[in-house]
């Protein structure tokens, strides 16, 4: 795949975000769908109640979009289904959030899904995705980075991806709590499995899908910026979880995953610790859970934040390609 199919992919999913965005969000507007702020959360948070979510719409919406359309293009019409498995994985989660979006934002509930029906969507989706690459004959086996070590899991292998959809996307999810911070990050991660999808033997479909999201990502960026105009929402951060865990699984970078998506696993487990150590002794390790909020409360601006995980997210992602290109 040359240079110019990949700006070509860029440009694309880029112009479809930035010129659905001043249709979408007055629209967003007018039906009244606004973030409501939690009262537990940073009191500054309190002046974005309103502004329009959901946004997330846009961003599936356009990597949907690209990817079939460049997919087509370098393939003569056909389109593999390795692009359609990451297009469903990235449609299924997206929708999860959609109706956890529009619950909150409609219908006033301010919770969404019930955790159990949130789980259960997700769950479905995942066995649905595991099973596409079972009938596809998708090895099982996972690769030990900086090793040439293959470890085989056989049916284990089903657990795993199970694992890493479900997990990826509420971990995603978890990262989306300031202008930009998740636009940002993930456009981070999803360019270094682009690079990685791309190199050695390359996977064309895998790659334009992650090129798609990444111009998807940055042209979001440009309303989500501190001071966002939009949110994406859950339907923006649980479609971009779930994707992301699919190109891995796809590239065979599993384990990969967690180094590149470092800024996710970390968020995670900042709530994980917050949530134990509250249980167990009463006390709080941070501030507040997930850790972004924890600097806030330090004192730090959100710009400060967000650029500051924005360049974590780099340092993660340099690392997993390092790992899986010099390495071996």
């Amino acid at each position: 795949m040359n240079i110019i199919i990949i700006i070509i992919t860029l440009a694309i999913a880029f112009l479809i975000t930035v010129l659905l965005s001043p249709l979408f969000i007055p629209f967003l507007r007018r039906l009244k769908f606004g973030q409501s702020i939690r009262e537990e959360g940073p009191k500054s948070h309190q002046k974005k109640s309103g502004t329009p979510t959901m946004g997330g719409v846009m961003i599936v919406l356009s990597v949907i979009i690209t990817s079939l359309i460049m997919s087509a293009k370098i393939n003569n019409g056909a389109i593999s289904y390795e692009t359609w498995l990451l297009v469903f994985v990235l449609f299924g989660y997206g929708l999860i959030g959609f109706l956890d979006d529009f619950i909150k934002v409609a219908l006033k509930r301010n919770l969404g899904l019930t955790s159990k029906q949130k789980m259960a969507g997700q769950l479905i989706i995942a066995v649905i995705f595991y099973l596409i690459l079972y009938n596809h004959g998708f090895p099982t086996h996972i690769n030990i980075p900086a090793t040439n070590i293959q470890l085989e899991l056989g049916w284990g292998y089903a657990l795993l991806v199970i694992l890493m959809l479900v997990g990826s996307s509420n971990a995603v999810n978890l990262t989306d709590g300031l202008d930009g911070l998740l636009a940002g990050t993930a456009a981070i991660a999803f360019g270094a499995f682009a690079v990685l999808a791309w190199y050695g033997s390359p996977q064309d479909e895998v790659t334009i899908f992650a090129l798609a999201t990444v111009g998807a990502l940055l042209g979001f960026l440009v309303f989500n910026a501190h001071p966002a105009k939009v949110f994406m929402g859950d339907t923006g951060s649980l479609a971009l979880g779930g994707a992301i865990a699919g190109i891995a699984i796809l590239t065979k970078l599993e384990i990969i995953l967690v180094i590149i998506g470092g800024v996710f696993v970390i968020e995670t487990l900042s709530v994980i610790i917050q949530v134990i150590s509250f249980k167990t002794t009463g006390k709080r390790v941070f501030k507040m859970s997930p850790l972004h909020h924890h600097y806030e409360l330090l004192g730090w601006s959100e710009w400060r934040v967000v650029s500051t995980f924005w360049l974590v997210g780099l340092i993660f992602a340099a690392l997993g390609i390092y790992i899986r290109v010099w390495l071996g």
